[in-house]
């Protein structure tokens, strides 16, 4: 699982002013299997340039040299670097969205456990992937603004509210709003920060389960607020029936 933040956390930041910029997509898809290879080819050849040279150093050159290819190669499909590393982002974007999406959307499973596991998901991949997210940040006003940006952090934000109405069915929608915010700002803030410092598997997992306790309870103690502000009601609703009288023979 990689860039849980990247997708959906860091993208909560406030958009940029509109300006003009030079194009980001593809230059043109791949079509035959030749053409696939080339491409994958010089995506895992700006992983490793993006991962080792960061990306104030990323050039269309270094991809080129790394993958073995021309720089008319390079263009073929790319037609500058920001398109190369939006195409990195984007693809990351494609597969969180589906691996959050099958964690918070397994319905087979109680919704803290599906949270637990997100977080112990999320917290391992901030550490996995620390230099690469760290890159990939620093490359994000090449395509902050990019509408593909804008529907991931859409897409995000409808899997987390359609948790957030399975994990608190009785709150209104203001309090799941804030729930799913808070979580999602601690989410990058704590997973940026932990990350910064190489970690052992034990202390990975020994603050994925403090997190996970911290957010669980915090969504128990609203969904008993909830519950005991709907007793008072449902009691007034039961006072309020008049008893049938037994039927007259």
């Amino acid at each position: 699982m990689k860039e849980y933040s990247h997708f959906l956390f860091a993208l909560r930041t406030t958009p940029m002013a509109d300006r003009k910029s030079s194009p980001i997509s593809s230059r043109r898809k791949p079509k035959q299997a030749r053409s696939n290879d080339l491409v994958a080819a010089i995506l895992e050849a700006a992983l490793q340039v993006l991962e080792k040279e960061g990306a104030q150093r990323f050039t269309t050159t270094r991809v080129a040299e790394r993958a073995g290819v021309s720089v008319g190669s390079v263009y073929q499909y790319f037609p500058n670097k920001a398109s190369i590393l939006f195409r990195l982002q984007s693809d990351e974007w494609k597969q969180t969205s589906e691996m959050l999406g099958g964690i918070l959307e397994d319905t087979q499973r109680p919704p803290l456990e599906r949270l637990r596991m997100l977080v112990h998901a999320f917290v391992r991949s901030e550490c996995e992937e620390a230099g690469m997210r760290v890159a990939l940040s620093d490359a994000a006003p090449l395509y902050r603004d990019a509408p593909e940006a804008h529907e991931a952090r859409a897409a995000g934000d409808r899997i987390m509210k359609a948790f957030m109405r399975e994990a608190l069915p009785h709150a209104v929608e203001a309090t799941r709003a804030i729930a799913a915010d808070l979580i999602t700002t601690t989410f990058s803030a704590v997973g940026k920060q932990f990350s910064e410092t190489p970690r052992t598997d034990a202390e990975i997992a020994a603050y994925s389960d403090a997190m996970a306790d911290m957010f669980c309870a915090y969504l128990r103690s609203l969904g008993h607020g909830q519950e005991q502000a709907l007793q008072p009601q449902q009691k007034r609703g039961q006072a309020g029936k008049r008893p049938r009288r037994p039927a007259s023979r």
